[in-house]
């Protein structure tokens, strides 16, 4: 049986500065490295269910998805829940150009029920431009363009209410130390 589709939100206000958003989630917002291990540390298992992967037409990208990719005839698009030990924690869209799919970079059309994290992070040929911060309804979220092998791809997440990004207390193993 398949989960049934989430379809990413569309409406994200997106801040200006950091001092717009406490410090406890701009810690989790502004983590720099794999946000697949940082939440590692607060379950036993992280898993990933697909909701949408598929080439998409350059129309089909939002404006401000437009704005910060190049120009591109097609695009692959990955939409994704990540879940800690079975709670969905996060809805993550990754736009990425045909032009960034060259060389071993085509196994991005293929990571299936595997983080992007656990890919991008393995090697050392990753870079960021910039991470924006932002909240949809009550969730919060952050968009990130990354470069690997300096060819760029797009990176939306929105934290989910059960992720330790609310949880201000969550200590790093308390929930694995539980369910061990």
């Amino acid at each position: 049986m398949s989960e049934p589709y989430v379809p990413f939100p569309d409406a994200i206000h997106w801040f200006e500065h950091s001092s717009d958003v406490p410090p406890a989630i701009v810690d989790w917002l502004l983590e720099m490295g794999s946000m697949t291990r940082r939440f590692e540390q607060f379950c036993a298992k992280v898993s990933v269910t697909p909701q949408r992967e598929c080439f998409i037409e350059p129309d089909q990208l939002s404006k401000e998805e437009a704005e910060q990719l190049p120009p591109s005839e097609r695009y692959w698009l990955r939409e994704i829940v990540l879940f800690g030990d079975g709670q969905p924690w996060l809805l993550g869209r990754t736009v990425i150009p045909l032009e960034t799919l060259t060389g071993p970079d085509q196994a991005l059309v293929d990571l299936g029920t595997l983080p992007l994290g656990r890919y991008l992070f393995s090697g050392n040929h990753l870079s960021r431009d910039y991470i924006y911060l932002g909240q949809q309804a009550q969730h919060w979220a952050r968009r990130s363009r990354l470069c690997l092998s300096n060819k760029p791809l797009l990176l939306t997440e929105i934290f989910l209410p059960a992720s330790p990004v609310y949880n201000s207390a969550a200590t790093p193993g308390l929930s694995k130390a539980k369910n061990d």
